[in-house]
């Protein structure tokens, strides 16, 4: 069994590589074992011999036209849904993103919050934060905007000032921390009054196998970190955090499977008879708000 730091250590290094590869290889998208690299949309919707992280992110949820106006290697297919989409990012907001990697969606929430607004991202992975960094003057460049920034930090002890941020989003990451209720807790603690949470991750409707847990580099491919929904909704509440809404979107995972990944072969191989992973795993929307000073959760009150 894998100490946290340990198993830390391993979603660090995997990470790592993927963000020094000169390009992303299937084995590296699916938790391989082989592999030192994955990720969470691994394989989906039909992928076979090679990923394709441009289709893959058209199938989650982003625009041809969003993925074109990217630096050419901040998409790396580490995906599971498009939070930018779920945060209605408005003009002025500052944003913040957790697990940020190489910026892929920082770069996409930048336009919409605009000149006045500003959009932080953050990640663990050194070789992340320098890709991302490397590609801000991509993004000067295209929008004329000087609006976004990375900083090194874990999501369990934010580097970022308290009641300070509109909107934190996360694609696929969360799952990853083992003390998730301290993320919450951070969540809450640095967004301000009336700000609000917008999340895509991966979550379980029952309880893993414990030897599903055991499989180290699913980790990386965000199964064996996953948490029930309603323990994610209970962390939540304990934050402080209301209006909680959680949207599951099982055709995912059936996905995935239907696509014969290899993390998701071995998961359903190893869960009772009659159960398939997307009875066990899914996708989830994420959506909270911290409530304001006088207990609304929506900045109603004056």
């Amino acid at each position: 069994m894998k100490t946290n730091n340990e198993i830390r250590e391993k979603i660090r290094s995997d990470y790592a590589t993927i963000a020094t590869s000169s390009t992303v290889t299937r084995d590296q998208l699916t938790g391989d074992a082989e592999s030192t690299g994955s990720c969470c949309c691994a394989g989906a919707c039909g992928v076979t011999e090679s990923i394709d992280a441009g289709k893959l992110a058209e199938q989650i949820g982003y625009t041809r036209e969003e993925l074109e106006a990217l630096p050419s290697d901040a998409n790396m297919g580490l995906s599971c849904g498009n939070p930018t989409v779920i945060a209605a990012l408005k003009e002025g907001e500052t944003l913040l993103d957790l697990g940020s990697g190489g910026g892929f969606d920082i770069f996409l929430a930048g336009p919409k919050v605009g000149k006045s607004g500003r959009a932080i991202g953050i990640d663990m992975t050194h070789e992340m934060i320098a890709k991302a960094r490397k590609n801000i003057h991509h993004y000067r460049e295209t929008t004329g905007l000087e609006n976004v920034e990375f900083r090194l930090g874990e999501i369990e002890h934010l580097p970022v000032a308290d009641n300070s941020v509109d909107v934190i989003i996360s694609n696929c990451v969360l799952n990853l921390s083992m003390d998730k209720q301290q993320v919450w807790t951070e969540i809450a603690r640095v967004l301000k009054p009336g700000g609000r949470v917008a999340v895509s991750d991966i979550a379980l409707l029952k309880p893993l196998p414990a030897a599903v847990k055991d499989i180290v580099e699913s980790w990386a491919g965000c199964v064996a970190g996953a948490i029930e929904v309603e323990q994610m909704r209970e962390q939540m509440t304990n934050a402080g955090l209301s209006g909680i809404k959680l949207t599951p979107k099982p055709h995912y995972v059936e996905a995935l499977t239907a696509a014969n990944d290899p993390l998701y072969t071995k998961v359903s191989a190893l869960l009772p008879d009659g159960q398939a992973a997307s009875d066990v795993i899914t996708s989830l929307d994420i959506q909270a708000t911290k409530p304001d000073g006088c207990g609304c959760s929506d900045g109603c009150c004056s």
